[in-house]
């Protein structure tokens, strides 16, 4: 028996409006914190999190798996009015007082977390939209995705993930239902898919692997979607081979963004014609690359943002109108873009941030570790899966003990490898995309 909840456009509406009035009689004048216990998006948070957005309070949700400390300084710096967790979300929902008003669309985006080269924690704000950008925000993911009221969107990733609410909410605001099955697993959502038969879907490429395993002996399993959506680390090509052939024709779209914003769309087609293109530019905004290989897209004035009380890492952000989250790549005499490298300072993982330098920072503070490497291998199900390589004479027990004590699970590495040295460059820096093979793993 499927146990997803179905939330439709005229009940999430209602609920919105109840919500809204609850967080007014809190108080509640600019940001709130939005704390999961196990991360999922639930009909109750997404309510949450839409009602928050069309009152111009900015939703701060953060990763259910954070441990106490790392919660603690986000929710210092985010300075919210409210932290929400299941117990005052559950009060809220039990606030039945006067319904609030609530704009027509999103008054601003999700205060999200992301990390910089350094591994710290930086939130991306967007400030709040006047009612011209607001709309064209709402316009502009309907014109591409083409959100319709006959739409079933089904919920795959994480509350606290931009792309499961961008889709849930542009779903809903254009009069279709959402399906949420709850925290992902693969049984589950397919016994979704065959109950609800729904539409569309975001997916990491994690989740669309073990989907496509599950299913492999039904041809019509996926034949009702019209739309599937993958991003958020890097994806093989059987895999995208595997996905184009099981979902209907001219349903498997791609894309590239980052929490600080959307870069390109491309089709199957496309993809077809150009296999590894992450597709063009979406509309109103232009991709260049710059002499070092460095992509930078200039965004419509709805797409601007800046880091939460960071003018540094802002400034270092922006070039005139145009921004970079330093990713490497090019871009051919057709606008195609190609991605010759995320960041070296990132790890993709089942379309998860994971930061090198954060997880070295607490390597090098256990006794017994002297030096210390974090690199990425390719992984099947997860794009890339988080290593670790160090030198001295702590004991994998040890190591594995101080990273589990500071660090959320999904930083954790996969695997830990003691080693005589860690492999530098003449310049003495660590070449993360090479490390695996110079200390003979691959």
């Amino acid at each position: 028996m499927v146990t997803a909840e179905v939330l439709t456009a005229d009940e999430a509406e209602r609920r919105q409006g109840q919500l809204a009035g609850a967080l007014a009689r809190r108080g509640v004048l600019r940001r709130i914190a939005v704390l999961t216990s196990d991360g999922a998006l639930t009909a109750d948070r997404l309510c949450l999190i839409a009602a928050a957005l069309r009152i111009g309070v900015a939703p701060v949700v953060l990763h259910a798996a954070l441990t106490p400390s790392e919660r603690y300084a986000l929710l210092a710096n985010a300075e919210a009015d409210l932290v929400v967790d299941d117990r005052v979300l559950a009060e809220l929902v039990a606030d039945h007082g006067r319904s609030g008003e609530l704009a027509p669309a999103p008054l601003c985006r999700p205060m999200l977390y992301t990390s910089g080269t350094t591994g710290e924690p930086k939130a991306v704000w967007s400030g709040l939209l006047n009612e011209a950008d607001a709309t064209a925000l709402v316009s502009e993911e309907q014109a591409l995705w083409g959100f319709n009221a006959q739409d079933r969107h089904l919920v795959c990733g994480n509350a606290h993930h931009s792309a499961p609410l961008r889709f849930s909410l542009g779903t809903l605001l254009a009069g279709g239902s959402v399906v949420l099955p709850g925290k992902f697993d693969a049984g589950t959502q397919l016994a979704a898919v065959k109950e609800c038969a729904p539409t569309s879907s975001f997916m990491a490429p994690a989740h669309l692997h073990r989907l496509l395993d599950l299913a492999s002996d039904d041809p019509n399993a996926f034949a009702s979607f019209r739309l599937i959506a993958h991003a958020g680390a890097p994806t093989s090509e059987a895999v995208k081979r595997r996905a184009i052939g099981a979902f209907p024709g001219g349903s498997v779209w791609e894309f590239y963004g980052a929490t600080e914003g959307q870069f390109t769309a491309c089709s199957p087609e496309e993809w077809l014609e150009r296999p590894g293109t992450l597709g063009r530019a979406r509309p109103g905004r232009t991709m260049t690359a710059d002499e070092d290989g460095t992509l930078w897209c200039a965004p419509p004035t709805h797409g601007r943002f800046v880091y939460w009380n960071d003018q540094a890492k802002t400034a270092a952000a922006w070039r005139g109108d145009a921004f970079t989250v330093f990713d490497l790549g090019r871009i051919d005499a057709d606008g195609y873009v190609y991605l010759d490298g995320r960041r070296d300072d990132l790890i993709l993982s089942g379309g998860v941030n994971v930061y090198p330098a954060e997880i070295e920072r607490v390597l090098l503070e256990t006794a017994g570790v002297t030096d210390a490497a974090v690199f990425p291998r390719p992984d099947e199900s997860w794009g890339q899966r988080v290593c670790a390589a160090y030198v001295g004479e702590a004991g994998s027990d040890a190591v594995t003990k101080a990273l589990r004590a500071a660090l959320a699970g999904y930083k954790q590495p996969k695997e830990l490898h003691c080693v005589a040295e860690i492999p530098r460059s003449p310049n003495g820096k660590v070449r993360r995309s090479a490390l695996a093979g110079e200390l003979g793993l691959d």
